[in-house]
């Protein structure tokens, strides 16, 4: 059986991990003087982190229903 909260945790990663590796996307479009594509870079690493923040609230309530 299927852990109920694994597809969670593995969205919650990827949203982490793509945050810091668009870090690298956005020095390398920032060292070509490229702002716009290191702006748009920049936008989908704050959605990534307001997805990681409300995964992270979601899996913390979760988490304390099921020890209730």
């Amino acid at each position: 059986m299927k852990d109920q909260n694994y597809d969670l945790i593995h969205a919650l990663q990827m949203s982490l991990q793509h945050i810091w590796q668009l870090e690298t996307y956005i020095a390398d479009a920032d060292a070509r003087g490229d702002t716009e594509l290191a702006t748009w870079f920049r936008k989908i690493q704050e959605n990534n982190r307001k997805a990681g923040e409300q995964g992270k609230r979601m899996l913390i309530s979760r988490l304390q229903e099921e020890m209730s």
